[in-house]
Formats: C-alpha cells, structure tokens, sequence
C-alpha cells in the first residue's frame, strides 16, 4: 500500500460557515466517535508499546516523548502530570517538542523541519540504549521526529510511534509503531482535533497502564500522588483513613510527616 497523507484530505463536510452551531457540535460528534472507534482496532499494537516502556522502566530507563506542534505538546502535557499523578522523578518520563519550550505556547517557524535537531535534543538528554523514544506525528512525517528515530534505531535504542496515515515514514523507523487511521479532519488538515484527541488517548494508555504495571497504583488508588493542594491532602487522608483505620486528625498528621499514602501507610503498618 503506497503513502496516502489521509490527514490532510478534504473534510466530508462542506460549506462550515453556513452551518448551525447544533450542525457543527453535531459533526464534530460523528468524527470524534468514529476516531475512538478506530482507536479500538490497534489495542494489540498498544499493548505491545506499553510492555516495552515497561522493560524500560524495570531497567531504569526512561520514557521520550517527541514532537512538534500540537503531538509535542501533548507529549509534554502527558510527562508532565507523571511526577504529580505517580510520584515519578521529571526525568523518567520525558516530553521534547520541536523547537523547546517556547514552542509549548507560540509556533516556532520551522522547528520541525530540522532533521537534526531531534537526536540533539535527545543527546543533550544523555539518550541511551536503556530508554525507549515514541515520536508522535500526525502525519508520520515531521523531520524532527522521523529522523530522531532513525537516529535512535542506528544507535540501539527502541521505538515506537503515533502517526495516523498508514506506511508513513515515521512508521518505517519505529519498532512499535500504532497507526490510528481516523480519515480526514473536521476542518481539513486540522489534525489537533481527532488526530490530536487519539493522541491523548494513547498516551494517557501508555503512562498509566506502564505505571501500574510498575506499581505506582495500589488497588485503584494514586498512592504515590504529590501532595500539592488541599485537595489532594483531603483526598489522600481519606485514602490514609480506610487503609489504617486511624481517625481524620491522626491521619493529617501522619501525611504531614510522611507525605505520601505509601509512606504514611508504610510506616503506620512497622510501628
């Protein structure tokens, strides 16, 4: 099958600005369905992504994300909340966009078409064969990221990928890749709606199945949560309280010496 960039085809629906806000929503619907349909036909193809961030977690390697615009954005917004929701150290998962962190809120002109910069970023994060890189393309066709790959697969190190086109190049350089085929966007070429809504589906898949599996999850609980705002301080009391019995007050005191529910739980448990 040759390279089709079905992202970039003409929407199915015509003449947007005739249409009612209902007529809008309701399309947008119809597409956001059918991308989380086809979501549900590559769940081999993830899973087999997630046991190899896994293999690289149990080594202590380190998870990379990478990507330009909005795939690079989201990428880093998934590594960021890892230390926050799992008690991950920032270095275990890793988001790199083209053209850095100014990139994250203002377009970086060109940035994406370097088919350098990416293994640089990546050295400069000390890359090595224990780490896995997932690129995260749309298209399966941004420089920084096709080539960033190609780097790492001449230098040993695992990949994976997210594109949503089948055969593109990016595929052709990742030893997992996931092909989301989700047609043509609402708004054609718009490829930060259901492209982008995949995206975020699977990587959310991806960090959060992989930190279970390492055991950053107790039963169905973020035992290893930052507490960083009254609301989780409440929300792991509470967590505290069921698990040891010990009344609210006694319970807040504990997490305020041992600030997390492991700790605070661990701890109790040894007296």
């Amino acid at each position: 099958m040759a390279f089709e960039k079905i992202t970039e085809q003409d929407s199915h629906y015509q003449d947007l600005e005739k249409k009612s806000l209902r007529e809008l929503i309701e399309g947008m619907q119809q597409e956001d369905t059918a991308a989380v349909a086809a979501l549900g036909k590559v769940l081999p193809e993830i899973e087999a992504l997630i046991a190899q961030v896994v293999k690289a977690f149990e080594k202590g390697g380190r998870l990379f994300y990478m990507g330009a615009g909005t795939s690079g954005r989201l990428g880093v917004l998934d590594a960021s909340e890892c230390p926050p929701t799992f008690g991950t150290d920032p270095s275990q998962v890793v988001g790199l966009i083209a053209g850095g962190q100014k990139a994250l809120t203002t377009a970086v002109e060109q940035a994406e078409d370097s088919t350098i910069q990416g293994w640089k970023d990546l050295e400069t994060n000390e890359i090595n064969s224990t780490d896995i890189v997932v690129g995260i393309a749309a298209s399966g066709t941004t420089p920084y990221v096709v080539h960033a790959l190609k780097s790492c697969q001449e230098n040993g190190i695992v990949t994976g990928a997210i594109c949503c086109n089948h055969n593109a190049p990016l595929s052709n350089y990742a030893d997992y890749p996931i092909k989301v085929i989700v047609g043509p966007e609402f708004v054609t070429g718009s490829s930060r709606l259901k492209a982008g809504t995949v995206q975020k589906l699977i990587l959310n898949r991806i960090t959060t199945c992989s930190m279970i599996a390492i055991g950053r999850v107790q039963g169905n609980k973020m035992v290893d949560m930052q507490l960083n705002n009254d609301k989780l301080h409440e929300r792991a009391c509470q967590m505290v309280m069921t698990q040891t019995g010990l009344p609210h007050k006694e319970a807040k005191q504990l997490l305020q010496k041992y600030p997390s529910v492991r700790q605070a739980v661990a701890v109790f448990r040894s007296r």
